[in-house]
């Protein structure tokens, strides 16, 4: 009897244990905050998304205000167009706002940085943030300064 409440013991334990590594791996691919169809969506044209995911963070002054929704290209105008769901809270964000692609840390995920204008009319539902900064792409950077270093050294 001793033997078998042990084992009911460690079988119950290891359970909690997948449960837990579960719900780190939802929590870690941004799986378990995606409660989409609330709030409101607005869309920002970008040369280069570098590489934005759906589900990436769109965050206001770090405080994550909504997720990348959609990520498409525009065939129109050659851009990309990325729709973002901003959460129903955060309904006051200035219409003359202006929408960045970041990366957090030095190789880490990349995400969308809203910085707020001083327009008295706030962002609505189908709204375009006209104002965008593409993501900074560390080959081209890394191309741009041997280039110049090669250019120079020639002289």
């Amino acid at each position: 009897m001793n033997t078998r409440t042990v084992e009911i013991g460690v079988g119950v334990f290891v359970a909690l244990g997948f449960a837990a590594l579960l719900m780190l791996a939802m929590r870690v691919s941004n799986l378990a905050e995606s409660g989409g169809g609330h709030g409101y969506s607005v869309v920002a044209h970008f040369d280069n998304v570098g590489g934005l995911k759906v589900r990436s963070p769109v965050t206001i002054a770090g405080v994550r205000v909504g997720r990348v929704s959609d990520i498409r290209y525009d065939s129109e105008h050659y851009v990309a167009a990325v729709t973002m769901s901003i959460e129903p809270q955060f309904d006051r964000i200035p219409a003359d706002s202006s929408a960045s692609v970041l990366t957090a840390g030095l190789l880490g995920e990349q995400y969308i940085g809203l910085e707020p204008g001083g327009d008295e009319t706030s962002l609505k539902d189908g709204d375009e943030i006209k104002f965008t900064q593409s993501a900074l792409v560390l080959e081209q950077v890394v191309g741009q300064f041997l280039f110049s270093k090669a250019s120079e050294g020639s002289k």
